[in-house]
């Protein structure tokens, strides 16, 4: 299999007062085209701060960082942006839509930023929304839309583009249990429609829809693990 993401040795600290306090140790991870994993890890793990590196949000301190095929650990913030408009789908636990926008002009909005014309936009939005089962939400605001619904429409913005991976951070943290789940059981066929998934939570039971979990402590790599229900 080929790997999308190849993490060589990454290391990331802060530095406050001139003192430098790491929070990555050194990672190394490799994750391959059409793999669905969970990175998991207690508060202070380092998590979101590998998390905000994968998703381009962040540089290293050291290390490379290989993301299909281009090496993103010495980019500047403008080529990060650029590579983060094409490879990355994100999914975040506020949802972050325009309340004033559509469903459909929602999930066209990455393709604005990339240049693309206005007819091509919607109807790709329109084919997005189409996979997450809200074909017939597209004219609707988000205030007339379920919790549910609004994160559906949050995942459809994240596909729009055909990204590389979809980064899914936490999205099932502001929905009660049912329609976590129905959240969960969307991103397991968008798994099975070929898409590279990586889901950052601290909820054990949504890391078990993952098919690899990686734990991380104290700014390393803990465990990374096959799910047994899933091989």
């Amino acid at each position: 299999m080929s790997a999308v993401i190849e993490l060589r040795n990454i290391q990331k600290s802060y530095f406050m007062a001139n003192q430098a306090i790491p929070v990555l140790k050194g990672i190394n991870l490799d994750i391959n085209r059409n793999e669905y994993v969970a990175l998991m890890g207690p508060s202070g793990s380092g998590k979101s701060t590998l998390m905000n590196i994968l998703g381009c949000l962040d540089s290293p301190t050291a290390g490379t960082y290989n993301l299909n095929g281009h090496d993103v650990s010495a980019m500047s913030d403008d080529e990060l942006a650029g590579i983060r408009n094409i490879e990355i789908g994100f999914v975040f636990q506020q949802f972050n839509l325009l309340p004033r926008l559509t469903a459909a002009e929602n999930v066209a909005l990455p393709l604005v930023y990339a240049g693309i014309p206005k007819k091509d936009r919607i109807e790709r939005a329109l084919v997005a929304l189409d996979k997450v089962g809200l074909a017939d939400r597209s004219h609707h605001k988000s205030n007339e839309l379920s919790g549910g619904q609004i994160q559906r429409v949050a995942i459809a913005r994240a596909l729009v583009n055909n990204p590389s991976i979809l980064l899914a951070d936490e999205p099932t943290g502001n929905l009660d249990s049912k329609t976590s789940v129905e959240v969960m059981e969307l991103f397991g066929k968008i798994h099975a429609a070929g898409n590279t998934v990586i889901l950052v939570t601290h909820e054990e039971d949504i890391a078990q829809y993952a098919h690899r979990v990686v734990r991380l402590r104290d700014g390393n790599v803990e465990t990374d693990t096959l799910n047994q229900k899933h091989i």
